[in-house]
């Protein structure tokens, strides 16, 4: 075998096509746009699905590349020697160009020729067949010609050699394995065995099939073929090694780890384990957060796997005592030494995937640590009560009050030999999903069913790009829950013609309103809202406020134009904003979400952290700029391809047509939108941010205004400033004056209280000193101390620590229905056992409440303050068990 560099491996793979006739394609981002209803591209095939189901590639049908690829399925056998999260696929593919023979001679030629491989050391396996499809001779007759012994082609079932994804193409498939010299462990010992004779070197599926939805085979228009090499496997491999994390991609980082924690890799199996799930998993994130996508740990979809693997990472780099710093240094070992030749976006994105990982363990560092003192306490509970499972409520309760992912949970338990009752978890998470619901308020009366005009034929064009009004015959009418003749007057209902200038909600642009009249004037439709349907539909839905219409009917539609306009300078606002922000924030920032209507707009941004004032005013200075400038707003329609050439701008992970509008603001902003806009940015008038806040982590969401309104807000605005005035009896030039001096006098009437309330409870401890008992030679000092807060008790806690000597200070208030209580313990009582966080535990269930903390001091809250004198006599036996015989 010859022995590789990844760098090499890598152009040695591509190069071996190339010189056959085939075109490097490139790779794709990791995140997949979810056409194969998976949310990371875990195959370097995936992309290239439409391709395979027919579609021509601009590239031809010899294609190849290595393609970065994530799959977490497999997550919790991570921490071996050879799964990983994050990997590169070697791939090549034939599509409708050569079949089984080429790739099987190919094949052989590129694991003999170029990678070394004794031909006697080589197997392969072919699909067995079975009821879905039949055995694959050819294929076994095509890896022997090829020079593979007969001997060493074994045939396999469907879980072995069959490949798909949960729809689209598919087939058998051939994988290729080396033969160790050991000794078989047995008669039956074979590829797929697990004792190690035989390694996995290679995969070719060949595509025969498409698998559709519901799960039935129908055979492929084209035969393609798609081969598949895991490259951090075979690097390995053949640089003599069966653990991955030893080749030159790990090393580097390995390298760091062993540095940072003081553990020799590969001498302690468990810290081992956690150093390999530490070097992948921030591997696998720095990959994700770099990728064109800048995918953002969230609490959903793919967000959620990259929160879930940081926060795993985080979890083994603390048991190998390494900190945030020691973590950060280990992603930019990544992007710096490892992966700055070969995929240099992540040096652009540097500093974004770095703060994004700081940020995020910042976040689940204090998560852990109020969490995890949680979960012992449960796990405490759990065991005492002679129980091996975790209930599904504590995990969700773990979940919902400290943020701790079931997956965390569930991984702690099991570490400790317990379970975990996931389906309770689920039960609970329902409940609350449920509860949010029915506290929900929902007022959309009028709606319509998207398969309600399934069975009506014809479509509807949209003409409201050029016009607002036009004449038009209705298709279909349908009381939203299914299609009927007519509309009487008072009726709600949507109607469906063969043409419309109202534009149908999408993009997060709203519905147009207006009316549908007929013919005649004497029937009147009030559009209240416009939706798209099924079979290219657009349905108007509103009530019939006049006469009646019914199917056939000839009428005049025509939209709202002043509604129309106000969405339009709202929809324009937008894509200026979205530049702007680019401008001031960093080319980081990608649309996330947005919805125009004719009241405002509101946008969904990535970005790490709040703006800051400045930068909100430099972003609406700079629209207000263009505003100012009426910048010309052109409208083109081109091929996606041309569209890309010019600059524009696309949501990432959005699926376009082949033919898309691109709107232009005098080459200020570009962008590819369906919407509608104004003529010039002139026409908006005026753009006014009213907030700026987060929706999840590393999402922002700017909520702004544009035109009349803005005018309006200021108005508003002056008015609440001449109130606001007048209640300080000053004037709106002198009202900052006027607040700073009223903050000043409320500062002091609130120190002064604080004194006063001081002095009420030094005063309620006056017979303290009666109180005082001696437990086993340590003083115990336990009283309530009507109405002091939580400062106050504490304040008081530690005057009287430094008067007991050796001593425990337990102190009550209560206020409002709700009690205070804090302890306090001083050291050389500590020395002899006494512990203030136990004892607290004990006593605030007395108070209907909970609470811990630490040897010296601990307080808690409850909310039964009749159980205050229980609490109070039970002091003195508690701290007596704690000081032992």
């Amino acid at each position: 075998m010859k022995q590789f560099t990844s760098d090499e491996l890598r152009k040695t793979w591509k190069q071996f096509y190339i010189d056959r006739g085939h075109t490097d394609c490139g790779a794709v981002s990791l995140v997949s746009d979810g056409s194969t209803g998976v949310m990371f591209n875990v195959a370097g095939m995936q992309p290239l699905m439409p391709y395979l189901l027919g579609k021509k590639h601009p590239k031809g049908t010899r294609l190849c590349n290595v393609q970065g690829c994530v799959r977490t399925n497999d997550i919790d056998s991570v921490g071996d020697a050879s799964h990983v999260t994050f990997f590169e696929m070697m791939g090549s593919w034939s599509l409708g160009d050569y079949f089984k023979e080429e790739r099987c001679k190919w094949s052989y030629e590129l694991l003999t020729e170029v990678f070394g491989f004794d031909a006697d050391h080589l197997a392969a396996t072919v699909f067995a067949g079975d009821e879905n499809a039949p055995r694959d001779e050819e294929g076994a007759q095509f890896r022997i010609a090829s020079g593979f012994k007969k001997e060493n082609v074994f045939y396999l079932p469907a879980e072995d050699n069959w490949w798909g994804l949960e729809y689209g193409p598919c087939g058998p498939d051939s994988e290729m394995f080396y033969i160790d010299d050991r000794p078989a462990c047995g008669p039956d010992c074979g590829p797929g065995c697990s004792c190690g004779k035989y390694t996995e070197l290679g995969n070719d599926v060949f595509m025969q099939y498409e698998k559709h939805q519901d799960g039935h085979l129908t055979p492929l228009a084209q035969k393609n073929v798609d081969t598949g090499w895991g490259l951090e496997r075979i690097l390995a491999f053949l640089n003599g090694s069966r653990d991955v994390y030893r080749i030159d991609l790990f090393a580097p980082a390995i390298a760091w780890i062993e540095e940072a924690s003081g553990i020799k890799y590969g001498t302690d199996e468990k810290k081992t384990r956690s150093m390999r799930i530490l070097a992948d998993h921030i591997r696998t994130s720095v990959m994700l957060i770099g990728d064109e996508a800048k995918l953002v740990p969230s609490n959903t979809g793919a967000g959620y796997i990259l929160r879930r693997l940081i926060r795993r990472a985080i979890r083994h780099a603390r048991t190998l005592k390494m900190k945030r710093e020691d973590v950060i240094k280990l992603a930019s070992i990544y992007i710096d030494r490892v992966y700055s030749g070969s995929y240099p976006l992540l040096v652009k994105n540097r500093t974004f995937v770095l703060d994004e990982l700081s940020r995020e363990i910042e976040r689940f560092e204090a998560t852990l640590e109020n969490g995890m003192r949680e979960f012992r306490k449960i796990l405490e509970e759990t065991r005492t009560a002679g129980k091996k499972e975790i209930g599904g409520a504590d995990a969700f309760f773990l979940y919902d009050t400290y943020g701790f992912p079931m997956e965390l949970t569930a991984e702690l338990a099991a570490e400790e030999g317990l379970t975990t009752d996931e389906a309770g978890f689920a039960k609970a998470m329902e409940e609350q999903k449920k509860k949010a619901r029915e506290g929900s308020s929902f007022s959309a009366k009028l709606t319509v069913g998207a398969d309600v005009y399934d069975h009506v034929e014809g479509s509807c064009v949209f003409e409201g790009y050029d016009t607002l009004t036009c004449g038009a015959r209705i298709l279909a009418i349908a009381d939203g829950e299914a299609v009927r003749d007519t509309l009487q007057e008072g009726q709600e209902g949507s109607i469906v013609a063969e043409r419309t200038p109202f534009y149908g909600t999408m993009g997060g642009q709203t519905g147009d309103i207006g009316r549908i009249t007929s013919a005649d004037g004497s029937a009147v439709f009030e559009v209240r809202d416009t939706v798209h349907v099924s079979g290219g539909k657009i349905a108007h839905i509103g009530v019939m406020k006049q006469g009646s219409m019914k199917s056939g009917d000839t009428v005049e539609l025509a939209v709202d134009p002043a509604n129309r306009a106000a969405i339009c300078a709202n929809h324009s606002a937008t894509h200026l904003m979205q530049k702007a922000l680019r401008e001031v924030l960093g080319d980081h920032v990608e649309q996330a979400g947005s919805y125009q209507d004719a009241e405002r707009t509101r946008f969904d941004f990535s970005h790490p952290q709040a703006l800051t004032p400045d930068e909100i005013a430099r972003v609406e200075a700079i629209v207000n700029e263009k505003i100012g400038e009426d910048l010309a707003v052109v409208t083109r329609v081109m091929s996606l391809e041309e569209a890309k050439k010019t600059g524009a701008m696309a949501l990432f992970g959005e699926k376009y047509a082949d033919e898309v509008r691109v709107v232009d603001m005098g080459g200020y902003s570009i962008e590819l939108c369906g919407g509608t806009h104004v003529s010039s940015t002139g026409r908006i008038g005026r753009f006014k941010i009213l907030s700026e806040s987060g929706v999840a982590a590393g999402v922002r969401r700017i909520e702004a205004i544009t035109g009349d309104r803005v005018y309006a807000w200021y108005e508003g605005r002056d008015r609440l400033l001449t109130e606001a005035a007048g209640l300080l009896r000053s004037t709106p030039d002198t009202l900052a004056a006027a607040i700073r001096k009223l903050q000043e006098e409320l500062k002091g009437a609130k120190s002064e209280n604080e004194s006063l309330r001081a002095r009420q409870a030094r005063d309620a401890m006056g017979d303290a000193q009666s109180r005082i008992k001696e437990v086993k030679g340590v003083k115990l000092l336990a009283m309530q101390i009507p109405g002091a807060d939580m400062n106050g008790l504490r304040e008081l806690c530690d005057e009287w620590k430094q008067k007991l000597g050796k001593g425990v200070v337990v102190l009550f208030s209560e206020a409002d229905g709700k009690v205070n209580l804090a302890v306090m313990v001083t050291d050389d009582a500590i020395k002899e056992g006494v512990h203030a966080g136990n004892l607290i535990k004990q006593i605030a269930p007395m108070v209907g409440g909970g609470g811990g903390g630490r040897p010296n001091m601990a307080q808690a809250g409850g909310k039964n303050p009749a159980g205050i004198d229980e609490a109070i006599a039970a002091c003195e036996g508690i701290l007596a068990a704690q000081l032992g015989a």
